[in-house]
């Protein structure tokens, strides 16, 4: 699903992920290595025609996992405590866009997002979710 149909479907909870994944530049993105562990890398997103995207360098270890495995896991960076207001987290597949000469495009389809929190007296943490086919759920922590 495209970010833009998130937003149509859950739009309080997109709303609140977006803050969250605009909140700071550098962002952590999960894909597989070709052995099918996991790798972490930095990233920064881009908001394109409706569409969560990132780039990567020509040959980067991201365009290479995702060419391989499209799938997935971003992560908003966070504060730390004790101003912690949350975070948000998306997964899905990735489609390549575009590919110029030194640089990839690729576009997020979202199959899960959560965006984690405090209860209003920052007692317990609210992790709310949406799952694709599954709808929202929200739990208290």
């Amino acid at each position: 699903m495209r970010w833009e149909d998130v937003e149509t479907e859950i739009p309080g909870l997109a709303a609140r992920a977006k803050t969250f994944f605009d909140a700071h530049t550098h962002l952590t993105l999960a894909t597989l290595r070709k052995d099918g562990s996991p790798r972490i890398s930095g990233t920064e997103i881009i908001w394109r025609d409706g569409d969560l995207c990132i780039g990567s360098m020509r040959g980067g270890m991201k365009a290479l996992d995702l060419h391989r495995d499209p799938r997935f896991a971003l992560h908003s960076a966070s504060e730390d405590p004790p101003g912690w207001s949350g975070d948000a987290k998306v997964a899905g597949r990735a489609e390549e866009l575009e590919h110029e000469e030194d640089f990839h495009l690729f576009r997020f389809d979202v199959t899960e997002l959560v965006v984690l929190g405090l209860n209003a007296d920052r007692s317990r943490m609210v992790v709310e979710s949406w799952h694709e086919g599954r709808g929202t759920e929200r739990l208290e922590r």
